[in-house]
């Protein structure tokens, strides 16, 4: 009967543990260079996308503006 209490204690507390963990989203992004061509920055996630988004991928002092995700 312990035993069965301790295997049933811990099948609850591994589905917790591994609910409670919020994976990261990532997606493609991209930005149009002055030509109008895509340029694919390859995936990004969580954090990396959001700044990208706020503040744009920087060459020689030009800044563009970033997309990710299929709805850009």
């Amino acid at each position: 009967m312990k035993k069965l209490n301790y295997l049933s204690v811990l099948a609850v507390s591994s589905m917790l543990m591994l609910s409670a963990c919020k994976k990261e989203e990532c997606h493609e992004c991209h930005y149009d260079d002055t030509n109008g061509d895509e340029v694919e920055l390859g995936e990004k996630c969580g954090d990396e996308i959001k700044d990208l988004e706020a503040n744009g991928y920087i060459i020689s002092g030009t800044t563009y503006t970033v997309h990710c995700g299929e709805e850009h």
